[in-house]
């Protein structure tokens, strides 16, 4: 009878036949550590041979460090949520990280991924547009779990977080149309428990009221294509429609330029003007040629990154608050300004004059 069990091939074997230490296997399979070229040659020439995998468990074990990093995020309907998983991973991968990817597409309320999340042996938590409970947040924090929201905020800074400046954005937006001779303006907003939506709302309507135009009419897209397309239909059969629109993200963006010219007749930049938020990839292929605020996503990620490697390195450092401004690009969907664009090899932007 022939026996098919077979003993997993360990370290100490690696090391026997390669005649090296245990440890020099241990470095050599260890992104970063210190090992010269021909003891990584004797290593890996032993490893092929007896088809040895590093435990990562076992070494988690000894470390208390898995080497994942959970990330949370909304439907990948959004390219924007996308464009973030990838760098996201790419950035932790350069510090020896895994990417353990959770969705809370079938659910707004993020505490039963995070139920799913903690039963996970992971180092750290990137929640991308997602909020974090008072429950969570305490308990994380009693665990010394790091935490980081990543375009999105908590209501108290107890946990840390890296935004664009949405307040600055919904600012400028405004001024912008205003300037480019609007009048009646709309707002589609995301989700109405969201921190970036409300604050890119809230300084859009502060910013008209200043400039002695009425509030904006207002209808909710819940961040998503079908939504837009149906919160603008709804804007644009009224009596008196707008002749502006600005939409909480690019998504719901696109979908309005797309129910105003196909379903109204509306030109972009004449009968209509339509700005986005975030300046996902599609945002600027000709054919769409998106107005947006543009978040700085790849800062976004640096400092995300940065704050949990600090933390990783000291479990109890302050939380912290990152603001980061973006940039108000120009191009076909709205109409410009006589005043305030500036032009670039990059493109055109618009600033306050």
């Amino acid at each position: 009878m022939v026996d098919n069990f077979r003993r997993p091939v360990t370290a100490h074997d690696v090391a026997k036949l390669a005649e090296v230490s245990q440890s020099a296997v241990s470095r050599t399979f260890t992104k970063g550590a210190s090992v010269s070229q021909k003891t990584r040659e004797k290593v890996e020439a032993a490893a092929a041979v007896l088809g040895y995998r590093p435990n990562f468990v076992a070494r988690s074990l000894i470390t208390n460090r898995t080497g994942q990093i959970a990330v949370v995020v909304p439907s990948l309907e959004n390219p924007f949520y996308g464009a973030a998983v990838e760098a996201l991973s790419k950035a932790f991968e350069a510090i020896s990280y895994r990417v353990l990817l959770f969705s809370t597409v079938t659910n707004e309320n993020s505490d039963p991924v995070l139920d799913e999340v903690l039963r996970h042996r992971v180092d750290a938590v990137v929640m991308v547009s997602s909020s974090l409970s008072s429950r969570f947040a305490e308990e994380c924090q009693q665990t010394g779990l790091p935490v980081v929201l990543l375009n999105r905020k908590n209501d108290n800074d107890t946990i840390s977080s890296v935004t664009s400046d949405n307040l600055r954005g919904g600012e400028l937006i405004a001024s912008f149309l205003q300037a480019g001779g609007h009048t009646r303006m709309a707002f589609i907003a995301g989700s109405e428990s969201s921190s970036t939506s409300r604050d890119r709302e809230l300084s859009f309507s502060a910013t008209l009221g200043s400039l002695g135009l009425p509030a904006p009419l207002r209808d909710a897209g819940h961040y998503t294509f079908q939504g837009a397309m149906e919160a603008a239909r709804r804007l644009l059969s009224r009596a008196q429609p707008p002749d502006a629109i600005f939409c909480a993200n690019d998504l719901m963006a696109i979908a309005a330029l797309n129910v105003a010219t196909t379903e109204f007749g509306l030109v972009p930049a004449s009968t209509i003007s339509i700005v986005g938020f975030d300046d996902i990839a599609p945002a600027r292929w000709p054919l769409i040629a998106l107005t947006t605020y543009e978040q700085p996503l790849a800062l976004m990620i640096e400092k995300a990154v940065q704050i949990i490697a600090a933390q990783l390195e000291e479990t109890r450092k302050p939380s912290i608050q990152e603001v980061l401004p973006g940039r108000l690009i120009v191009r076909q969907s709205a109409r410009r300004p006589r005043v305030g664009l500036v032009e670039s090899e990059e493109g055109t932007y618009w600033i306050v004059p």
